[in-house]
């Protein structure tokens, strides 16, 4: 079992995860809010250059040779992977999964924003494809989900749950949706729960994204699920769906030689 372990810097708190220990990495919380990974980089190495996107909830994931050279203007993507030694990658979330990947054998990382959109649109799986293109093998990912909003408080409309969970299932074009809505709580460990309010559901999103990796045949003790929920600790993280308000808490990693 990998452990998630508070840290302090500057007297503030942040989550690491046993899994990447051997990488600078942090899930950070809402208490550095004012402050952006060019600033939180200092928690692990000052000089390290530092990657980020304007994410807009789809399935792209970008290195840092194929951002566009545009002053003063992100590129839009959610998700980032290093080429380099020394290079670190962001992603901010509220509700949304982040989730940082490593490969124990090139040292190569990536920082992946996992909203129910994106998780739609396989943005884990084409983040992992993208490893597999560059060499890595399967059996050295290592795969950390950070804090998100549990499936127990994610209400959604029946719509969106088929939609990110006809993912997981076998296909089968004349399944209905109700048929869909059956498949997925009959799984193990389902990623949908049953909801007072009709054409309502609760949706799990981490674990449609534990699924979708465990399908690409990527063993179970190779991923780490945070034990924390966005929605349910306040006192540590922000929940867009709690307060609506826009702000964000950053997950980075740095990439090994």
């Amino acid at each position: 079992m990998h452990e998630w372990q508070w840290q302090r810097w500057e007297g503030l708190p942040y989550l690491t995860c046993s899994l990447l220990r051997d990488w600078q990495h942090g899930f950070f919380t809402q208490h550095f809010w004012s402050r952006t990974p060019e600033e939180l980089v200092d928690v692990f190495s000052p000089s390290t250059a530092v990657y980020r996107l304007k994410q807009v909830h789809g399935n792209r994931v970008l290195m840092p040779s194929e951002i566009p050279q545009t002053e003063g203007e992100l590129a839009s993507g959610d998700g980032m992977m290093t080429e380099e030694p020394d290079q670190s990658v962001w992603v901010a979330s509220a509700d949304c999964t982040p989730v940082l990947i490593a490969d124990r054998a090139t040292g190569r990382v990536a920082a992946i924003h996992a909203g129910w959109r994106g998780t739609a649109q396989q943005i884990v799986p084409t983040a992992i494809a993208r490893f597999l293109q560059f060499g890595t093998q399967k059996s050295d990912l290592c795969i950390a989900l950070g804090p998100a909003i549990a499936g127990e408080v994610y209400q959604v409309s029946t719509e969106v749950a088929i939609e990110v969970g006809q993912i997981i299932l076998p296909s089968e074009p004349s399944r209905s949706p109700d048929g869909t809505l059956a498949a997925l709580e009959q799984l193990p460990h389902p990623p949908i729960l049953p909801d007072p309010h009709p054409d309502r559901v609760r949706l799990d999103v981490r674990r449609v994204n534990a699924l979708q990796i465990e399908q690409l045949g990527i063993s179970a003790e190779q991923v780490a699920l945070a034990p924390h929920c966005t929605y349910q600790q306040p006192d540590n993280f922000f929940s867009y769906r709690r307060t609506q308000e826009k702000k964000v808490q950053w997950s980075g990693i740095i990439s090994n030689p």
